[in-house]
């Protein structure tokens, strides 16, 4: 009963953002590249607080992202910054994230204050000695293995492999092995699982 409940919920949740799904569905269409509207209701979605935030938050990247699973939890304060976002089923992440593009796989539990990035070279110095803003066509889609743990406030530039547990605090600059223990600044593998 409690399955079907939520699965009632999500799609009536579905129902309800789905005019927010379709202007930024038509933003990506008129203006490629363009995340104006796309930010503006992620932005308005994070701050919706409780068990009512968490189905909206799903529902709107359902519709608006690569793909999100309706069976995921994001929680209050977190942002998905981009389009390009995979988040499958069994995915956790905790309160005040920034989510980049990212393919985030099933079983990962992703601790609050957690930044994933778009990969390590998201700005380039251009001719006149300035940094851009966001450069897309240098972004990187990363890749957060399965059942990956990522503790709180870590920062992840690059590719995680699957079962690996990241400390808090973490700045994951390099791919490490599957199951390993990272941590520190930048990380480090200091064991095993």
């Amino acid at each position: 009963m409690k399955a079907f409940a939520k699965k009632v919920i999500n799609y009536c949740c579905v129902v309800l953002v789905a005019p927010c799904g379709f202007l930024s569905f038509l933003e990506k269409k008129i203006l490629p590249g363009s995340e104006v509207i796309f930010s503006f209701f992620a932005q308005s979605f994070a701050l919706v607080p409780g068990i009512i935030g968490v189905f909206l938050r799903r529902s709107y990247y359902y519709q608006t992202t690569s793909s999100c699973s309706l069976n995921c939890n994001i929680g209050f304060g977190t942002i998905l910054t981009h389009r390009e976002v995979i988040i499958s089923p069994g995915v956790s992440i905790g309160n005040y994230g920034v989510i980049g593009s990212v393919r985030i796989n099933s079983g990962c539990e992703i601790g609050s204050r957690v930044s994933i990035t778009s990969g390590k070279k998201q700005h380039t110095l251009q001719a006149d000695g300035t940094w851009s803003s966001f450069a897309h066509d240098s972004a990187k889609q990363l890749e957060i293995g399965e059942n990956v743990w990522i503790g709180e406030g870590a920062i992840i530039l690059a590719d995680v492999s699957p079962k690996t547990l990241v400390g808090a605090g973490a700045v994951v600059a390099k791919t490490f092995g599957k199951g390993c223990v990272v941590a520190g600044n930048p990380a480090a593998k200091v064991g095993d699982l």
